[in-house]
């Protein structure tokens, strides 16, 4: 298979997209709701720059997708600084308190991580983003935060999505007063239209840019980490630890205080003339570079867009990929996770040939064998249909006039954990991505990171063109953002259309969040798919089921780009959830 270049050209491929590509000159935004993507665009325009812009659209995210992403959640982020030509992630994950027993769940919970205080980790996207701003950036956190705090503040109209998502984890919201009081105003789930405040977030953000202020005189840094500071250190640290003392959590004021998230480097892999570049094995995003790594031994174009035999292909790639996943990663700091050794071509062409062009693998196929021990388990399949699918994240790309790039996928839920009183916010419960078994890569371990789902993506070209995206969707969203790639790159289509083409997604591995439910075989489509691939998917031994067309749980990528040789840049937004791009 040779991956085409994103560059412009003509469209290869005829599908008709509902939205057109956007095109402009200065700069591009594709965001996971258009209220980020429109503060983005504003940012721009006030000269701020990709990196000012990309955090203030995550902040945004955290108020008006406050179900899928927390201002106290995870961060991960990648951004290409175009002065330098560097490409640098910021880990903005956060590890599990240090008065963690490993044993703990085992012993009490059967290797589970209950939902509630116990699976907190420490929050980092606060300072991710104002790391960002400060070694990136060129604006203050109250610059940045302004359009937040007023969504939180003064309330924004309820949109249907995030309605349909409060009503049906209405249970989990219920089971703390601090949430139902946010969440369920009058004990009810808002409705579509409803103005929704969140006065208690508004003012957790004012807090940190009063913080600011106070230091005014002394410079942008300063104010930044003063901003920080109110945060991990200040009151409202303070208030997080009580409560958790209070209510059995393990977050203490050393845990927060002691925090900070340094730059690092990404994992990165030439693909078809661009070098694609992931954050590194504390989330699942090298998992990409796998399977396109094993899909370049095909001639995967002549098969025809989303033809059974190209499905299928992609499909067992993705199965490999997510064996040596669920088997390899973890946390880099307590796990040796053989990265060159799993992105290499050598480890590909093993894996392939592990692949049936005719049948399906029965369920999630044994790791590849890399001479280093392996975890290995025999995960207990559960009916995909009798469990409800966790909730996921967002995300934000954006490419400015110099041609920097941000790409983000914010996260963390609110149904899952307690809303900490008088804050709203809760703390990281992406110890829900962790094992219990402290065995596991991806097992608990004081100090230590939960491998993550979310993932940002970005691409750079000789030309000097750059491509940023990402998606939502938990264990979906490299399976979209590595359909949308080969939409684009090998068939041809414009951003749109690739963004739109119906999907697939695998659920034969065991499931990134608790309790780690596994799904052998499962293969679900959109019924955009002809009858006859699925007939002959289901021929092939792929347990199939169908989505409603456009459905938000396969994933909602976002994407942006810039064409080195024209200076053109173009942005996509999947309509399959409040998503919106702007450019120009």
């Amino acid at each position: 298979m040779s991956i085409d270049s994103l560059e412009r050209r003509p469209t290869q491929f005829n599908f008709n997209a509902h939205r057109p590509t956007l095109a402009g000159r200065r700069y591009a935004v594709s965001a996971g709701h258009y209220l980020a993507a429109q503060t983005a665009f504003a940012i721009l325009g006030a000269e701020g720059n990709a990196v000012d812009a990309g955090v203030a659209a995550g902040l945004v995210l955290g108020v008006v997708q406050s179900e899928l992403v927390n201002i106290a959640g995870v961060a991960p982020i990648i951004i290409y600084l175009a002065a330098t030509d560097e490409v640098v992630t910021i880990p903005g994950l956060g590890h599990w308190p240090m008065a963690l027993d490993p044993q703990r769940f085992v012993r009490e919970y059967q290797g589970h991580i209950p939902e509630g205080l116990l699976r907190t980790v420490v929050p980092a996207a606060p300072d991710a983003w104002i790391g960002a701003l400060s070694r990136y950036g060129t604006l203050s956190f109250s610059e940045v935060a302004a359009e937040a705090i007023r969504f939180a503040r003064e309330g924004f109209v309820m949109d249907p999505l995030m309605s349909e998502l409060i009503t049906t984890f209405a249970d989990g919201y219920r089971r703390w007063e601090s949430n139902g009081q946010i969440y369920l105003p009058g004990g009810q789930p808002p409705k579509p239209g409803d103005l929704f405040v969140q006065s208690d977030l508004a003012r957790t953000l004012q807090y940190m840019v009063d913080c600011e202020k106070a230091v005014l005189g002394k410079g942008r840094l300063a104010g930044l980490e003063a901003a920080r500071s109110a945060f991990y250190s200040g009151d409202i640290a303070r208030t997080i630890v009580r409560y958790h003392e209070e209510n059995g959590g393990l977050l203490t004021m050393a845990d927060l205080a002691s925090f900070r998230v340094t730059p690092d480097a990404p994992v990165a892999m030439d693909c078809g003339g661009a070098r694609l570049y992931t954050c590194g094995p504390w989330c699942q995003g090298p998992t990409l570079l796998q399977v396109l790594a094993i899909l370049d031994g095909y001639d995967l174009k002549s098969l025809g867009h989303n033809s059974a035999d190209y499905l299928h292909l992609v499909t067992e790639a993705i199965k490999l990929a997510f064996s040596d996943r669920h088997s390899y990663y973890g946390d880099p700091r307590f796990v040796n996770v053989p990265i060159k050794e799993l992105i290499s071509a050598e480890f590909a062409k093993q894996r392939r040939d592990r692949i049936s062009t005719r049948n399906a693998a029965t369920g999630m196929p044994p790791p590849g064998n890399l001479g280093v021990s392996a975890f290995s388990d025999s995960p207990t399949n559960t009916s995909y249909a009798n469990r409800l699918p966790s909730l996921d994240t967002s995300y934000v790309a954006v490419i400015d006039q110099a041609g920097n790039a941000f790409s983000a996928t914010p996260s963390d839920v609110s149904f899952d954990t307690p809303v900490i009183p008088g804050t709203g916010i809760c703390p990281s419960s992406r110890g829900s991505q962790s094992w219990g078994n402290p065995e596991c890569p991806s097992g608990v371990a004081p100090g230590k990171r939960p491998r993550l789902t979310p993932n940002p993506a970005l691409a750079r070209y000789p030309d000097g063109s750059v491509v940023a995206f990402g998606s939502p969707g938990g264990d979906v969203q490299i399976q979209a953002m590595l359909q949308v790639w080969l939409n684009a790159t090998l068939f041809g289509m414009d951003l749109q259309a690739a963004v739109e083409a119906p999907r697939i997604a695998s659920y034969s591995f065991p499931d990134s969040f608790e309790p780690h439910a596994y799904s052998a075989g499962q293969l679900n489509v959109e019924s955009r798919l002809s009858g006859a691939v699925t007939a002959e998917l289901t021929a092939r031994g792929h347990v199939v089921s169908e989505w409603p067309d456009w459905t938000w749980r396969a994933g909602s990528v976002c994407i942006v780009r810039r064409n080195g040789s024209t200076g053109n840049l173009e942005a996509a937004a999947d309509p399959r959830r409040p998503c919106y791009a702007l450019a120009w």
